[in-house]
C-alpha cells in the first residue's frame, strides 16, 4: 500500500477515534454560555444551548462515519450475494439484472426517502434505506467480473471435477473479486454519509436526541438569520474533508491494487 493510502486513512481512523475521549460534559448545555462566536476557549462557537460545537461536531461526525461504514459494508456483501446469485442460472441472472437496473432507474434520493419513511426513520431505518439504495452500481461491476470468470478454464475445470457451486464461488469468485469490494467499499463510504446527513436534515432519518451532522445542520437553519453562521460552516466543512480524505484512501487503493494485480499477471505470465 502507498502511501496515498495511509495517509488520509490514518487521519480518518484518527477522526473517527477521537470522540472517544470527549466527555459529555465537553458538549452538555451551559445556558450562560449560548449564541457565542468562535474564539479561543470555542473554536466553533457555541449553540442556543450553550453547547460547545467543536466537540458536538467530532462527536456527530463519529456517528455519521460509523454510520456510512456500516453502510458501505453491508451493500458490498449484498453486492456479492446478489452477483453471485446471478450465477446459478439464466433465469436467476435475469432476475438480478432486472432488480438492478430498476434501482438504478428510480431516482436515487426519493427511494431512500421513501425507505426510511416505511421503516420509521431512526438508525435502523436510515440504514437500512442506504443499503437498499446503494447495492446497485456495485453488483453491476461484480456481476460482470463473474461473468468472465466463469468461462476461465480453472472454473471450469472445477465444475467438471465435481465441485459445487458455493465451493467454486468461495474459492474462485471471492480471491478474484476481493480487491473490488475492497474498493466498494470505499467508493459507496462517501455517498452514504452524505445521503445519511441528507435526509437526516430533512427530517426523514437519525431522531434528533441523535448527534450527527445532519441534526446540526437540520437545527442550525433556524438561526443563519440570526448571524449565527458557524453553526452550520463548520459542521458542513468538516463533513467536506471526511469526504474528500475518504476519496483519496479510495483513489490510493484502487491506485495500489491495480499495480500489485498488474504485477501478479506479469509474474504469472
Amino acid at each position: 500500500m502507498t502511501r496515498k493510502f495511509w495517509v488520509p486513512a490514518i487521519i480518518l481512523l484518527l477522526f473517527f477515534l477521537f470522540p472517544f475521549l470527549i466527555s459529555g460534559e465537553r458538549f452538555s448545555i451551559h445556558l450562560m454560555e449560548k449564541n457565542q462566536a468562535p474564539s479561543f476557549s470555542h473554536l466553533f462557537g457555541t449553540d442556543w444551548l450553550g453547547r460547545d460545537m467543536f466537540f458536538r461536531t467530532w462527536k456527530a461526525l463519529q456517528l455519521s462515519i460509523g454510520i456510512g461504514l456500516l453502510t458501505a459494508i453491508l451493500s458490498t456483501i449484498c453486492s456479492f450475494f446478489m452477483s453471485t446469485l446471478a450465477m446459478l442460472n439464466q433465469p436467476m441472472d435475469r432476475i438480478i439484472s432486472w432488480l438492478v437496473d430498476l434501482f438504478l432507474s428510480l431516482p436515487h434520493l426519493v427511494t431512500l426517502l421513501l425507505i426510511s419513511f416505511t421503516l420509521g426513520g431512526g438508525m435502523k431505518g436510515v440504514v437500512i434505506g442506504l443499503v437498499l439504495t446503494h447495492w446497485p452500481s456495485l453488483t453491476r461491476i461484480l456481476r460482470a467480473e463473474m461473468l468472465q470468470l466463469q468461462q476461465t478454464t480453472y472454473v471450469q475445470m472445477s465444475k467438471k471435477l465435481g465441485k459445487g457451486f458455493w465451493w467454486r464461488a468461495w474459492h474462485h469468485f471471492v480471491p478474484h473479486i476481493l480487491p473490488q469490494m475492497l474498493v466498494g467499499i470505499t467508493v459507496i463510504f462517501p455517498h452514504a454519509i452524505l445521503h445519511e446527513a441528507s435526509i437526516t436534515f430533512l427530517g426523514f432519518g437519525l431522531s434528533a436526541e441523535q448527534p450527527a451532522i445532519g441534526i446540526i445542520l437540520s437545527e442550525s437553519m433556524q438561526y443563519l438569520s440570526s448571524g449565527m453562521w458557524w453553526l452550520a460552516f463548520f459542521p458542513g466543512f468538516v463533513l467536506l474533508i471526511v469526504i474528500v480524505l475518504f476519496q483519496l484512501t479510495a483513489k490510493g487503493l484502487r491506485n495500489s491494487l491495480e499495480k500489485d494485480y498488474s504485477y501478479g499477471q506479469i509474474t504469472r505470465n
